[in-house]
């Protein structure tokens, strides 16, 4: 349930850095850790290992302060290592916060509820301001800082990241936490599970499965180290576009024993990257062919003939997929400007959407068309503007992947 909540955190942040936005992540309160499944997807996620004695005695300092903390008596039932207690729901009220859960109530602050608070600040500190003179003593930015706090969270742990949105709002009234909104997954479900599984077993489970289909496509294959890296890139992929394909309002059903994650599913990751690497071999053939002198260098654009492209899949990927490209990125990573309420949404499943419907078009065209034709003069035009279209095309995937942390693959 949470691995969906950070590959959406992760893709976001790529989206927003590919605009100029300056992006800090921060492990979410519940967040384990030590996933090494985070490492395989290559999500480059905070370890949380930074020193924070600091800025959490700064925080309990203010809980002493805090009109709204008091002391939890302990007991039979009480948890260990619960610090205090803070009333939140009078808070709220008192603000007129509206959006949070109203069975906000009491929180029982630990140690691991203040760590989490401090990382907050520490990546709020190292936002850029829009005025740098205007910072205040205070361990927070101002209102004039560019800075917003998204909370990227799994339905189910919303009332906990609530808790911990309201309680820094409590310990520093005049910090720059106004700007807090909350971007909620839908839940993850599995149809007939046998028992519970992990992100682990699931990265696991969809690796076997992606060996197993491309054994059934190619054959027994090499067990070399190449091989090997091609087999978890498309594993990546697939489980990126599994989780990141839908809106991340609405719930996924994952069907663990599903086969179509093979390179012919026309809806997964495999797909994509299967034509990914298609155009990376036109393109090596192409070059090998240069140099063999079958055919003469690539002209520069300003000598091509693009009258030549006269296929309806030619204009179709100029006019559908090249043209908006941009937009299309633009608006995945677009948030909401603030309005009342907490939760915001995203439209961060359009690039794998887009992704889907482009290698499909691709598909059909490449199937149609023989780009590397005979070596006859008066061909050569025709080539050339082809092989021009479809490097722009071959730069959209490879700008797109790059949002899912992707590498393109030379070859299948």
């Amino acid at each position: 349930r949470h691995l969906r909540s950070v590959l959406l955190a992760d893709h976001l942040a790529q989206l927003l850095r590919a605009q100029g936005v300056d992006v800090r992540l921060v492990p979410a309160l519940s967040e384990e850790r030590s996933w090494d499944v985070l490492r395989q997807l290559r999500i480059c996620w905070p370890s949380g290992g930074s020193s924070l004695s600091d800025a959490i005695s700064a925080l309990k300092a203010a809980l002493g302060r805090c009109p709204c903390a008091a002391a939890c008596e302990q007991g039979p039932g009480t948890a260990e290592g619960v610090i205090c207690k803070v009333h939140l729901k009078s808070f709220v009220e008192q603000q007129g916060l509206l959006g949070y859960d109203p069975n906000l109530d009491v929180l029982l602050v630990t140690e691991g509820t203040l760590r989490s608070l401090a990382e907050l600040q520490e990546a709020v500190l190292q936002c850029p301001v829009s005025d740098p003179t205007a910072l205040p003593a205070s361990r927070f930015p101002s209102q004039s800082s560019c800075c917003s706090i998204v909370h990227v969270v799994n339905c189910e742990e919303e009332f906990q990241q609530q808790q911990l949105d309201v309680l820094w709002r409590i310990l520093d009234p005049g910090a720059h936490t106004a700007l807090q909104k909350h971007l909620v997954c839908g839940p993850v479900k599995v149809t007939n599970p046998s028992s519970p599984i992990g992100a682990d077993q699931y990265f696991q489970l969809r690796k076997q499965q992606m060996y197993e289909a491309s054994v059934i496509k190619y054959g027994e294959l090499a067990q070399d180290e190449a091989w090997t890296e091609v087999i978890d890139t498309l594993t990546v992929a697939a489980i990126r576009f599994e989780m990141l394909s839908t809106a991340h309002r609405s719930q996924i059903t994952l069907d663990l024993e599903n086969s179509s994650i093979s390179t012919k599913g026309t809806k997964s990751g495999a797909f994509v990257m299967y034509n990914c690497a298609r155009l990376a071999t036109l393109f090596s053939t192409f070059q090998r062919a240069v140099e063999q002198g079958t055919y003469p260098p690539l002209p520069p654009v300003s000598e091509l003939n693009f009258s030549c492209l006269r296929e309806e899949g030619e204009w179709l990927l100029l006019f559908n997929y090249l043209l908006p490209f941009p937009e299309v990125l633009q608006q995945a990573a677009q948030l909401p400007p603030p309005s009342k309420g907490i939760r915001i949404t995203a439209n961060t499943e359009t690039v794998c959407k887009f992704l889907i419907q482009l290698s499909m078009d691709f598909s059909s065209y490449y199937n149609r068309v023989h780009i590397l034709g005979e070596p006859f003069p008066h061909l050569f035009d025709q080539m050339f503007a082809r092989l021009q279209l479809l490097g722009a095309v071959r730069d959209v995937f490879h700008s797109a992947l790059a949002t899912l942390h992707l590498p393109p693959l030379s070859q299948i």
